[in-house]
C-alpha cells in the first residue's frame, strides 16, 4: 500500500501517536471500503495508530488490513435499528479511547457518530461517498442532527458536496478529498488465456461493466446496448463483473433479449485487476455516483471508458478527450460511442493514454493520503 510522503511544511509530528478509529458498515471489496483501506494502511505509522471497525460484517479487505498490522473489530449489526449493536460499538469506543473517529457511509455515520459523541471523542469526522437520492425525511433529519457536532464531513467529489449542500448540510464542514487510485499492474495472464478461461473466441472484443447489481447502476441499459451492438457486429461480448440483488432479474432480461451468448455474468470477482487490462472498453451506466472507483481503475489501466453524463463522471472524463459521456438511459448513443472506439483503434489508444495520464496525475493515492493527514492534523491540533 502507498505511504504518504510528507513535505517540509508538514513535518511537525507529535511525539505521541494519535489513535484513529475508522468505522464502516462492511469490509466488502467496494468503492468506499477500498478507499478506507487505502487510507488506513497508508497513514504514517509513526504518527497514527489506526484501528478499523466493521459495523455489520467483515469481508475480503479484512485480510489486507490485518496483514498491514491494523486491528479489525467486528460489531455484527443485524437490523436497521439494532440497539445491541449500538451498545457494543459504544463499549468498543470507550475501550479504545480514540483521539479521532472517522465514519463512512450512512449506517456507520449514524451509529458511529452518535456512539463517538456519547463517549466524548475529541474529534469526529464523517464521510459521504455518493449522491444519495434514496434518503428520506428520517435519514436527512439524522444527517442534519449529527452534522452539528461533526468536525468535518469528507466528500469525494464536488458533485457530492453540491448535493449535500442542497439538502441542508453546512457547507463550511464539507471538505472535498477525491478518491485515490493505484497504478495498474500488468495482468498475470495473457488475453488468449483469459479468453480461453471464459470460453470466448480469440478474435472477439471485450466490454466490461464493473458494478454491484443495484438499481442505481442501471445494468439493464448495458444489456440493451449490447443487444444493439449485436445487430451491427457479432464479435462483442459484455462481461458483467459484480453481484447483487438484481442479478436474477437481469439474467432473465438478458435471456428475454436472446443474447445469452453475448452477455456474461461473472459474479463477484477477487481478480478484477487480472481481467481489467484485457477489456477493450469499460461502461458505466449509473444514474448517480460519488466518484466511481470502476471508472478510475479503468482509466489507470489504460482502458477507454464510456459513462453516463452525470456530474461525478464529468469530474473524471472530458468528453472526446479522456473518454465518452452519453445521456442517461440513451443506450443507442452508448452503443454508438463503443462502436466508434472498436472501429478506430488509434482513437481508442489516444483516449486511453490521455485518461491514464490524467487520473494518475490528479488522483494518486499519495495525494489523497496527504490531504487526509493534513486534515487530521488540523483537527487534532485544534480540538
Amino acid at each position: 500500500m502507498a505511504k504518504v510522503k510528507l513535505t517540509k511544511s508538514s513535518e511537525k509530528v507529535s511525539t505521541m501517536r494519535s489513535r484513529i478509529l475508522q468505522i464502516i458498515p462492511s469490509l466488502d471489496r467496494a468503492g468506499a471500503e477500498k478507499q478506507m483501506t487505502l487510507l488506513a494502511t497508508g497513514l504514517p505509522r509513526e504518527e497514527f495508530e489506526v484501528h478499523v471497525c466493521a459495523l455489520t460484517r467483515s469481508g475480503p479487505l479484512e485480510n489486507e488490513l490485518r496483514q498491514a498490522g491494523i486491528p479489525v473489530h467486528l460489531i455484527g449489526k443485524r437490523w436497521r435499528a439494532d440497539p445491541q449493536a449500538y451498545w457494543r460499538l459504544r463499549r468498543l469506543i470507550a475501550k479504545l479511547r480514540p483521539d479521532l473517529v472517522h465514519t463512512w457511509l450512512f449506517a456507520a455515520n449514524a451509529y458511529g457518530r452518535q456512539a463517538a459523541f456519547a463517549c466524548r471523542v475529541p474529534v469526529v469526522v464523517a464521510s459521504e461517498r455518493c449522491e444519495d437520492p434514496w434518503k428520506g425525511v428520517l435519514e436527512w433529519l439524522i444527517d442534519r442532527w449529527l452534522a452539528r457536532k461533526t468536525a468535518r464531513i469528507v466528500v469525494n467529489s464536488q458533485a457530492v458536496r453540491n448535493f449535500y449542500i442542497r439538502y441542508g448540510l453546512p457547507r463550511d464542514k464539507l471538505v472535498v478529498i477525491p478518491n485515490g487510485v493505484m497504478p495498474a499492474e500488468p495482468s498475470p495472464v495473457s488475453r488468449q488465456e483469459l479468453l480461453a478461461e471464459l470460453g470466448l473466441p480469440e478474435n472477439c472484443y471485450l466490454v466490461g461493466v464493473i458494478a454491484r447489481l443495484w438499481p442505481q447502476k442501471r445494468i439493464k441499459d448495458a444489456i440493451w446496448a449490447a443487444d444493439l451492438l449485436k445487430v451491427i457486429r457479432d464479435d462483442v461480448h459484455l462481461l458483467i463483473i459484480g453481484d447483487g440483488p438484481q442479478r436474477d432479474r437481469l439474467q432473465r432480461f438478458r435471456d428475454q433479449c436472446r443474447i445469452r451468448d453475448k452477455v456474461h455474468f461473472l459474479g463477484h470477482r477477487e481478480d478484477v485487476p487480472r481481467i481489467l487490462p484485457h477489456l477493450d472498453v469499460v461502461w458505466s451506466t449509473s444514474a448517480y455516483e460519488g466518484q466511481s472507483n470502476a471508472i478510475m481503475e479503468a482509466m489507470a489501466a489504460g482502458v477507454p471508458v464510456v459513462a453516463t453524463d452525470i456530474p461525478a463522471s464529468r469530474e473524471l472524463l472530458q468528453h472526446g478527450v479522456t473518454g465518452f459521456l452519453f445521456p442517461l438511459g440513451d443506450r443507442a448513443t452508448l452503443a454508438r460511442y463503443t462502436q466508434k472506439l472498436l472501429c478506430d483503434r488509434e482513437l481508442a489508444r489516444r483516449i486511453a493514454q490521455a485518461a491514464q495520464q490524467y487520473v494518475l496525475t490528479h488522483f494518486s493515492v499519495n495525494t489523497m493520503l496527504h490531504r487526509y493527514v493534513e486534515l487530521y492534523r488540523e483537527l487534532l491540533e485544534n480540538r
